[in-house]
Order: C-alpha cells, then structure tokens, then sequence
C-alpha cells in the first residue's frame, strides 16, 4: 500500500524568553486592575438599586385624576359628587372601566389619547353614558362618529348660547384652551353650546342608544377652575344624570401595552439606527486587520513524515472513513504517474483511463472503475484497491 506523506521537517523548537513567561508582574498588574474596576461597578450598580427601591413614590399626578390634589387633578369635584349621591369610582384600565360602567351610570373618560384603537372599540359597547374630556380624532371616530375636531379656541369665558339644562343652569364658563368641534349642525337632536367662533366646544348628542357628551376643554372639571364663574355647575351638571360616575383614567402606557415594540418606535429612530450601524461598519473597515502575505514559521518540534500518514490512517479508520482514504489514495497514485505519461492535472476521467489502457494490463472500464469507482465497503477491499493502484503505477513505471 502506498500512502500520502508530507515531507519531514527538521526545524527545533524556539526556545521562549525568560521575561515573557506567565504569571510576571505585568500579568499580576493586570489581573488587579481588572478587579479593581469589577469592584466599581459593582458598588455603582448595588448603589443605583438601591436608590431605586428607597426613593419615595410621587404623588398622584395624572391629568384629571380624581385622586389627585394638583391644579389639573380633579379630586374636588369628585368629591362634590360623592356628598350629592354619586359616588366616583376610580378606573385606570379599560377593562375595569367595562366592568363598572352600566346602563343608568356615566363614565367620564380623560386623556383619550393614552387609549389604543382595541381599547376604544371596547368602551364604545358600554351602555353608559359617556363624557369625554378633550377628544382626539381616533376617539371621536369610535365614540362619536358623527363629530370631527375643527381647530382650536384660546382661554377665555365663554357663554352657553345652546339650550342645554346643564349649560343654561351653570352660565358663563372660564374655558381653558379647548378644541371645537365641527358636525350636525342644525341637528335638533344635537346640543352645541359654549362657542367659539361659531365653533361649538361642548357637544351632547344621542350615538347608539346613549348620551354622549364630549367636552374640549378639561378646564371646567379641574381643582384650579373649579372655582372660577360657572365650571363647577357644569361639571356638577353634566356628571349628575347618572346613579354613578365611573373615572378612566388612562396612563401613557395604556396605549403602548396594546401595540408592538416596533410601532412604538418612531420613524427616525430607525434612520439614526441605521446611520450607526453605517458608521460602524465604516470604522471596521477603516480599522480592521488586513490581511498580507503568507508568514512561514519553524515547527517547533520535528514531526517524521511516517507519523503524519499514521496519524492520518488512524483518524479515517476511527472514522470509518473508507471513501476519503480511498480518494486519498487515488489522487496521490495519479499525482505520481501523471507527469510520468504526459497528463496534465487537470485531465478529465476519459483521458486519464484512455493515457493509462495503452500503457497497463487493464480496460479502460476496469481503469474507470478502479480509478472513480464506488468507495470501498469494508477494510479488506481498501486493501485490495490499495494493491491494484500499486499495481497500475509500477506497470507504468516499468515501461
């Protein structure tokens, strides 16, 4: 059997410097800044959970609340309510506010714009009434299709000029900024009251069955206005129709727990993303390792050329891997007699059986067979192919 081997190299060993042995002062240097630094941090993170867990929690700021005692919270109203017979329930999600809300009571809806479009298609199948506080477009679309948003009014005082009880028992209002609202006008069954420019800021209209009001102003309800002219008879009036006022009040969140991550992102966070990653990728290959020509280094042991082909025969027959020993075989036994017969090394199946039939004892088929034949299925007919490409090369030899 003939077998493929590198030839030997006879280079020693280097031998390594003293000074750059492991465990120097240099590595023992490194080793105690590197824990230095762990301690650090470490200390910094303890430090900010900490400061976290023990910070006192903010007041009740939300816009409207009715636990809150900021100017824009509505804890006064809510409770005169409570001392007039209608109790305030507090709700700060959508499917608690379902829940309370029934037929004969009001829910008051603040902040629609926290509210996703899931969120508002749930509220509109409540059989309360509803009052919602500074619309947006979507919530008007769900709750009040029949209105649209019209533009914007200053603060100012405003006259009911409508025949509403409520507006007409309260008078004049000091409105905060409001938005107007535009749709139905003329409608007998619509009441448009508190106008600005000909533009309505309170609207109350049946939709479906129940009494919708949307107020564009969250002024009249808030502890600061409560006060001032006529907004606390509003307030009082409008929420007083019913046995029981429940409160949404939404957080920012709301919304954001009902869309994707990737909606939430905005637009231009992408662009910068991908400008980031553009300039990375530029920095990579500005400073990145290029590679040259190939280096040459000294073994640094002698390796015998017969170990390397042991080693190899011993990782195929662990492997049982016949057909790359067999592979192996045949190119190295036509990389020998090639130059021998002319051929080059890139001569095709048809013209290496056709140079090697003049020249042995075998057919071109048995050639073709013997040469990119079917792998050998067991250990004994490795040996016999190993013996038959002896063969062919030492009958091409003699010749």
């Amino acid at each position: 059997m003939t077998s493929v081997a590198a030839p030997a190299q006879h280079q020693q060993a280097p031998q390594p410097d003293a000074h750059l042995e492991a465990g120097g002062p240099a590595g023992t240097a490194g080793s105690t800044r590197g824990r230095t630094i762990a301690i650090i941090v470490l200390f910094l993170l303890i430090a900010a959970i900490g400061t976290a867990l023990l910070a006192p929690k903010p007041p009740v700021t939300a816009y409207l609340s009715p636990a809150s005692t900021t100017g824009t919270g509505a804890e006064a109203l809510a409770d005169i309510l409570a001392e007039r017979g209608h109790p305030v329930t507090v709700a700060q999600t959508v499917p608690s506010a379902v829940t309370d809300a029934a037929a004969g009571g009001t829910l008051v809806i603040t902040s629609p714009q926290n509210l996703s479009d899931a969120q508002l298609g749930s509220l509109s199948r409540v059989r309360a009434a509803l009052l919602i506080v500074q619309p947006t477009s979507a919530s008007l679309a769900v709750l009040a299709p029949e209105l649209s948003l019209a533009g914007a009014a200053p603060a100012g005082t405003l006259t009911p000029g409508c025949t509403l009880t409520a507006a007409t028992l309260a008078g004049s209002i000091h409105s905060g900024a409001a938005g107007t609202l535009a749709g139905l006008a003329g409608a007998a069954h619509v009441q448009q009251c508190y106008r600005d420019q000909g533009r309505p800021t309170l609207v109350q209209l049946p939709v479906n069955g129940r009494l919708v009001t949307v107020l564009g102003s969250g002024a009249p309800l808030s502890n600061a206005s409560l006060g001032a002219q006529g907004d606390a008879a509003l307030a009082i009036n409008l929420l007083s129709a019913g046995r029981r006022v429940t409160w949404l009040v939404p957080s920012p969140t709301a919304a954001a727990a009902a869309k994707s991550f990737t909606s939430l992102v905005p637009r231009t966070a992408y662009l910068v993303i991908a400008q980031l990653a553009l300039a990375v990728l530029l920095l990579a290959l500005c400073r990145g390792r290029r590679l040259g020509p190939l280096v040459t280094e000294r073994l640094p042991v002698v390796v015998r050329a017969s170990e390397t082909a042991e080693g190899h025969g011993a990782l195929y027959r662990s492997r049982r891997a016949r057909d790359r020993a067999a592979a192996a075989l045949r190119a190295a036994m036509l990389g020998r007699i090639g130059p021998a017969i002319g051929l080059p090394r890139d001569a095709g199946p048809d013209a290496v059986t056709a140079a090697l039939a003049g020249r042995t004892s075998l057919t071109p088929e048995q050639l073709a067979a013997l040469l990119y034949g079917q792998p050998p299925g067991s250990d004994q007919e490795l040996l016999e192919l190993a013996s038959q490409l002896d063969a062919v090369e030492g009958e091409v030899r003699a010749l």
